[in-house]
């Protein structure tokens, strides 16, 4: 008698537990990389919820969540994507909001090489990274820089493209560019280089915005991370690796 009650007692909790896992899968803009792993660890340090995430570009994750990706969150680094995701029914209505406005700069490992836009024209510099203008936001306004300071066609042989910020980083940080198109986030606590913060009258605001992708509706996780990134111990984070915060309401 009491070995039924036991089943019976296994069986109401298997079937009363929740049917979502205790976790989301995040897609991250490859510019946002620190700031959300540190946002990540103090929210699953709260709650006890893991946060998968996969980094890239805004571009290629559209693609990839349009192809069936697992993804539950998306953290784009434009607000392009977003909208196109909302309106083209892969994520939900009324789940956009801004979440970081992104800040692009010049940057060399090496002290004293950039020295604002005329690093830009010194003969001296043979290659420049940025990454791809069509799948990377920030490889777009590097673009629209090079187009204001009317040094496209010039330097367009110096040119070295990344297929992400991240990518960018890495052919600056290797050498294999001497200086490069990168977020601020990227070296704001870079102790030995040198960086120039390009004017943002220089080229169009980077907008990111996250939204709640259909294959995340029902998890609550999914929902409660989004929430959490607009909070004020997020924004908090966000702020200090250089970016702007406007939460939309």
């Amino acid at each position: 008698m009491k070995l039924k009650l036991v089943l019976a007692l296994l069986i109401t909790l298997i079937t009363t537990a929740p049917s979502h896992a205790a976790e989301t899968i995040v897609a991250v803009a490859a510019n946002f990389t620190e700031p959300v792993k540190e946002i990540a660890a103090n929210f699953t340090a709260e709650t006890g919820y893991n946060v998968t995430l996969s980094f890239g570009a805004t571009g290629n994750f559209f693609n990839q969540i349009k192809n069936g990706a697992p993804f539950e969150v998306f953290l784009a680094a434009d607000s392009e994507r977003p909208t196109k995701a909302v309106n083209e029914g892969y994520a939900v209505k009324g789940t956009q909001f801004t979440y970081a406005i992104g800040t692009l700069v010049l940057w060399s490992t090496k002290p004293d090489v950039v020295r604002g836009a005329a690093t830009l024209a010194n003969p001296d510099i043979k290659t420049i990274a940025y990454c791809n203008p069509d799948a990377a936001p920030y490889g777009k306004a590097a673009v629209e820089t090079l187009d204001h300071l009317k040094l496209t066609a010039k330097l367009k042989p110096k040119l070295v493209e990344g297929q992400n910020i991240s990518q960018a980083y890495q052919y600056v940080k290797t050498g294999n560019a001497e200086i490069g198109f990168v977020a601020l986030s990227q070296v704001i606590n870079d102790k030995e280089g040198s960086h120039w913060v390009v004017p943002q009258s220089d080229y169009n605001p980077i907008k990111q915005d996250a939204v709640l992708l259909k294959k995340g509706e029902n998890n609550p996780v999914a929902q409660q991370f989004l929430d959490y990134i607009r909070g004020p111990k997020a924004q908090a984070i966000i702020k200090k690796y250089g970016y702007r915060v406007k939460i939309a309401t």
